[in-house]
């Protein structure tokens, strides 16, 4: 048996809503042991970006605002989206200025990631950011946010301790963690001391 191959049958599909950012279809289907049902699918029409930016210190800056969907505040990590076709560094570089006033001179890409797999195709790419300068933040008209500096073991502290539950903002910090412990970081940007 080939488990590459899709068990999926599509037998029919049906828009439900669609909007600037999303769209949301309902499939007919042959599950994968052989039942028909149905399957519900939100694609989305942008890339998800998300930023770690380490000053020489090892200090990084966190996002705090209200989220909508889920009806609480929440910390995260610089992030945004990126219209699809868009490039994804030219797009984290926007979203940086944005929403916290940084400039970087150094970026590294550090991770792909799919983010709800089992209803969505969202998808994601993670930067970090490096050789910061400060310039104005510039928010768009629908974001309300704070901005924390504070040291990146203290982010880490807030991922291991619940205190920061977005999941992009998780698998960020979790991967920047381990890569300053296996020193795969480009160290001349940052000083581990």
């Amino acid at each position: 048996m080939d488990e590459h191959k899709n068990p999926w049958t599509i037998t029919g599909e049906q828009p439900v809503y669609d909007n600037a950012w999303i769209n949301v279809t309902e499939y007919k289907v042959i599950n994968p042991n052989g039942g028909n049902g149905i399957y519900g699918k939100v694609h989305f029409k942008n890339h998800a970006i998300a930023i770690v930016p380490l000053d020489d210190q090892l200090n990084t800056y966190l996002v705090g605002q209200y989220r909508f969907p889920i009806d609480q505040y929440s910390w995260e990590i610089p992030e945004g989206g990126c219209p699809l076709g868009e490039d994804h560094l030219q797009a984290a570089q926007r979203e940086l200025l944005e929403e916290t006033g940084l400039k970087a001179q150094h970026w590294e890409h550090i991770a792909d990631v799919h983010l709800s797999n089992s209803v969505s195709d969202e998808s994601g790419s993670i930067f970090v950011a490096q050789g910061l300068s400060q310039e104005a933040p510039m928010p768009e008209e629908t974001e309300q946010l704070a901005i924390k500096k504070l040291p990146f073991e203290e982010a880490y502290q807030m991922v291991t301790s619940g205190k920061i539950t977005d999941m992009l903002s998780i698998t960020a910090i979790l991967r920047v963690k381990l890569m300053l412990l296996n020193n795969d970081l480009q160290a001349k940007y940052v000083s581990v001391e």
